[in-house]
């Protein structure tokens, strides 16, 4: 990273992974052009868990070229005055997998549910028994995690 100062730790930048709902999946789609898709989430231990239909634009893509990169922007608070942004993002690099295994595809699932819908096992398991068989479960694995803040963020903290 070119601005040292704003870079965030790795602690700071896991942090952010917990917290946030949604990010940027982005891969090598068809005919070598970037493929950025929106998508829910869950973290632990870092990696990365993603639920997807059986098939289409993204899962051919991953089934392609196993590389991916993953970001999210915690903070993005334009400070129209002065013509600049305060932000907060992390960007997640690493190798992204289609998971095959049945049982460790429902943990996934059961992760990813929880955390959307806590406390609610009853309606998780109803969901998991009508819908698991027409699901994918992606793990990415995290290689390298990088995050940045607003220079004005880092002026304000110290």
């Amino acid at each position: 990273m070119r601005r040292k100062r704003q870079q965030l730790s790795e602690e700071e930048s896991i942090s952010i992974l917990k917290k946030a709902t949604a990010g940027t999946l982005a891969l090598l789609g068809d005919n070598d052009y970037p493929y950025a898709v929106p998508i829910s989430y869950v973290y632990a231990d870092g990696r990365l868990y993603f639920h997807s239909a059986l098939s289409g634009h993204k899962v051919d893509a991953i089934r392609k070229c196993d590389k991916a990169s993953f970001c999210v922007i915690e903070q993005d608070d334009v400070q129209p005055k002065k013509y600049t942004t305060f932000f907060r993002s992390v960007i997640a690099f690493g190798r992204i997998h289609i998971i095959e295994d049945e049982q460790a595809k429902l943990k996934m699932a059961r992760m990813l549910g929880n955390r959307y819908n806590p406390n609610d096992d009853e309606s998780l398991q109803k969901e998991l028994e009508q819908g698991l068989s027409r699901m994918l479960m992606i793990r990415f694995d995290i290689e390298h995690l990088t995050g940045k803040e607003a220079i004005e963020l880092v002026r304000q903290r110290q």
